[in-house]
């Protein structure tokens, strides 16, 4: 199975966030600057992030993200499922309409399962175990930080 390109963005912002020292607020371009992604898709993935309570952000000069509690206990897997906009695995529905197979049809159940099956093995990943000094003390140092871990 392979991720979108917004929920890898997701990911790699939520593990930045994860490995910051709790009293640092990173603003979105220093997360964009860490995680090698442009500004307007990393902004876009804060936005979600927000929505879904994972993140706190604070507004002004000064502002930026932190992870809250509940970022720091999501797992890889609740938040893929979140992250998921597409709720069909398979594309059933092509520019002409339906696949004309899509009655009774058994493949869209068993990817479906396969999904499922995939975001379980993740769900004992929590995000702020995943990174690690080793991992970030490069990219902290790139955007003048020190690895909280």
């Amino acid at each position: 199975m392979r991720l979108n390109a917004f929920a890898d963005v997701s990911l790699r912002a939520m593990m930045v966030l994860a490995a910051a020292p709790d009293s640092n607020l990173l603003t979105t371009q220093s997360i964009a600057n860490a995680v090698g992604t442009p500004y307007n898709h990393v902004s876009k993935a804060m936005a979600r992030l927000r929505e879904l309570g994972m993140i706190d952000v604070e507004r002004g000069r000064n502002g930026g993200s932190r992870l809250n509690a509940a970022g720091r206990a999501a797992t890889v897997g609740q938040l893929l499922r979140l992250l998921n906009t597409r709720a069909d695995p398979a594309d059933c529905h092509t520019l002409n309409g339906e696949c004309p197979l899509i009655n009774e049809c058994r493949l869209r159940g068993a990817l479906a399962r396969a999904r499922e099956a995939f975001y379980q093995e993740l769900d004992p990943l929590v995000i702020a175990e995943l990174p690690s000094y080793r991992q970030m003390a490069p990219v902290f140092a790139m955007i003048g930080l020190r690895p909280g871990l």
